[in-house]
């Protein structure tokens, strides 16, 4: 990785001569002219514009003023996305391609080929869109109780046809009356098969942004909250707002189920908003930021965990100062009651995650705060930092079973400091969504097999 990174220096700077000479000679400008105006001799520019010398970042300035372009434009280049995007590419192939790919001569691939290399970026991104589209199916298909249920129900009537046009093809000889009533059957029946397929058929069709067609009573509710960014402005204002008065109406949430979700969590929502205001929160993430861990020691926002991890994953971008963060919620038995997801770390739609989320250990050891780095397994894993608690939802007594819930706040990692190399924190946790479609196939907590058996 640290030869990739120096490659990747290396390739960015190493044009940077000769797109100088490209804006020189576009403008006209001799090179003469040009070393005369920066007060330095025409052998040590054209040295430079042949990328024998590096450019010193103080004449990089003085060049880009002359030439009437920004710094960036001479050191990245025009194509520094279409650059990127190869060097994702790059990185997706990994070592499973059969000769690696220069990365030291991306730069000359979209200079020379400007066409080949867009063509090879648009392919890359359709490549990613198909691999989330075959994962996203196939949660669909292995854990969606309604869909199990609809493909059960075609097939059903399509045995049912096949046995019903078997009775008549096969006997020529039945009374009317019964012919009648078989041709009724398969009438019915066909109606129902095109009917069933048709709405299969649409079912699998809805694109990603818009699942909210087939859900469940919890799903319904977390489109609903996605529509508003998690974030309840009505409840935070101090005002006398019922709960009631924000889902009446709505389309959104459709099933009484869903509605009843939905009164409970702004309840919940109206109380921890009464408890940590908003300007106290931001009071805090102005002096502490957005770190949990540091934010959990400040006397009234650290005396109640779940509280300040709620609070923290209802405030918006411009509130917290910082990107969004994440948030997942489960009951004792591990199902995910809430889920608010985070760029780069999918969570599953139906069935089980992954059993090495920290979620899940911090269920086995109650009222201990549990901070992990997690990598989330990919073509281009992403790191994130997680902050796991344990609660009972419950008073203790000796009447009553205890309940108890977890939580698991994540938020981007930072990017590692230079000479970081120890701590809890140095080697990250190595973590995917659920086994169905994770790619780490030496993992010992896996339960299945994943249908991603190459290409990572």
């Amino acid at each position: 990785m640290r030869l990739l990174t120096q490659g990747v220096a290396m390739a960015r700077l190493s044009l940077t001569g000769s797109r100088i000479r490209q804006r020189r000679m576009l403008l006209g400008l001799r090179q003469a002219e040009l070393a005369r105006r920066l007060q330095v001799s025409a052998s040590y520019l054209n040295l430079i514009e042949h990328n024998r010398r590096r450019v010193a970042p103080e004449l990089l300035d003085r060049l880009a003023a002359e030439l009437g372009v920004s710094r960036e434009s001479l050191s990245e280049g025009a194509d520094a996305g279409l650059i990127e995007a190869l060097r994702d590419a790059a990185a997706a192939a990994g070592k499973d391609a059969d000769s690696p790919p220069e990365l030291d001569r991306i730069e000359e691939l979209v200079g020379r080929f400007p066409g080949w290399a867009a063509l090879l970026a648009v392919q890359q991104s359709r490549l990613d869109a198909l691999e989330r589209t075959v994962e996203r199916l196939t949660d669909r298909m292995t854990h969606e109780p309604h869909l199990q249920a609809s493909l059960h129900e075609v097939l059903s009537v399509a045995a049912s046809l096949r046995s019903t046009a078997a009775i008549l093809a096969e006997n020529d000889a039945i009374d009317p009356e019964w012919q009648m009533r078989f041709h009724r059957n398969l009438h019915a029946d066909s109606l129902r098969l095109a009917e069933g397929a048709q709405a299969l058929v649409s079912y699998l069709e809805t694109s990603q942004d818009d699942e909210t067609a087939i859900a469940a009573p919890q799903e319904e509710l977390e489109s609903w909250l996605e529509a508003r960014n998690y974030h309840i402005p009505e409840l935070e204002s101090g005002q006398d707002v019922r709960p009631e008065a924000l889902i009446a109406g709505d389309s959104t949430l459709a099933s009484p189920s869903a509605r009843r979700l939905a009164l409970d969590w702004l309840e919940r929502y109206r109380r921890d908003a009464l408890a940590l205001p908003l300007t106290t929160m931001q009071g805090a993430l102005d002096e502490h930021g957005p770190d949990p861990a540091r934010l959990s020691g400040v006397p009234g926002l650290g005396d109640d965990l779940p509280r300040l991890l709620r609070r923290l994953a209802s405030l918006t971008a411009e509130q917290l100062g910082a990107p969004e963060l994440g948030l997942v919620i489960c009951d004792g038995s591990g199902t995910m009651t809430f889920r608010k997801p985070l760029p780069g770390f999918r969570l599953p739609r139906f069935g089980a995650a992954c059993p090495l989320w920290p979620l899940f250990r911090a269920l086995s050891r109650p009222l201990e705060p549990i901070h992990a780095r997690l990598e989330m397994a990919g073509r281009l894993p992403q790191r994130f930092d997680s902050y796991s608690y344990c609660h009972s939802r419950t008073p203790p007594s000796f009447a009553t079973p205890r309940v108890l819930e977890a939580y698991m706040l994540l938020r981007a990692a930072d990017p590692p400091e230079a000479g970081a190399g120890k701590g809890p924190l140095a080697q990250p946790e190595r973590v995917g969504t659920s086994c169905r479609v994770c790619p780490r196939m030496d993992c010992p907590a896996r339960r299945e097999p994943s249908i991603l058996t190459q290409g990572f």
